[in-house]
């Protein structure tokens, strides 16, 4: 069955991942084919659940719940962290409120329905990166902000993986650590280049 692309840049780029396989078909080393499948398949026919599993984790965005210590990393939080909550306020009109902790507390609704009518003027492509980015980072914040070039795929991975790297600093890093980490940041580069690819 052929797949209905948004763009010609896409369908070249998938082209090349189908000519990259050798005797077998490696799905994870398709990601432009799985996210365009994701898209056609599970999005297009009816976006609801997609967009109403993005705003559950805006009721509990990863950038909303801080650390009560130690001091350099409750620094680091706010430094980091804060801005892309600005961004959001002003670009969406979506103040989110910060928390101490992690007990779940409910974010403002109309903060919440602004987020709801941005997410239902987007396409099914741009629906499904965004449903990639946000479970790997904790945080539709940051999806949004990779999304619209906010922030690179570095530094979305650098804001996920904050309170992880800090406690790399102090402790030091495994290998089995090193390698999710890798793994991450390159998942966050390929959503990164299918946004892009797919004209979103």
């Amino acid at each position: 069955m052929p797949l209905k692309l948004p763009t010609e840049a896409l369908a070249q780029a998938i082209a090349e991942e189908w000519a990259g396989q050798g005797d077998h078909i490696k799905p994870a080393t398709m990601p432009l084919t799985q996210l365009s499948n994701t898209a056609i398949d599970r999005v297009a026919g009816n976006p609801a659940p997609a967009i109403q599993e993005l705003l559950a984790y805006a009721g509990a965005d990863l950038l909303c719940y801080r650390a009560g210590e130690p001091a350099a990393l409750v620094e680091r939080q706010q430094k980091l962290w804060q801005p892309l909550l600005d961004w959001l306020a002003l670009r969406h009109d979506a103040p989110l409120a910060v928390h101490a902790g992690v007990i779940h507390k409910p974010q403002p609704e109309p903060s919440i329905a602004a987020l709801r009518r941005h997410l239902g003027s987007l396409s099914p492509f741009e629906l499904a990166g965004l449903a990639a980015i946000t479970p790997l980072a904790g945080s539709l914040v940051i999806a949004l902000a990779l999304h619209e070039g906010r922030i690179s795929a570095d530094e979305a991975f650098d804001l996920a993986e904050l309170d992880a790297s800090f406690q790399i600093e102090r402790w030091g890093e495994d290998a089995e650590a090193a390698f999710r980490r890798q793994g991450l940041r390159q998942e966050l580069h390929d959503i990164r280049r299918f946004l892009q690819l797919s004209g979103a």
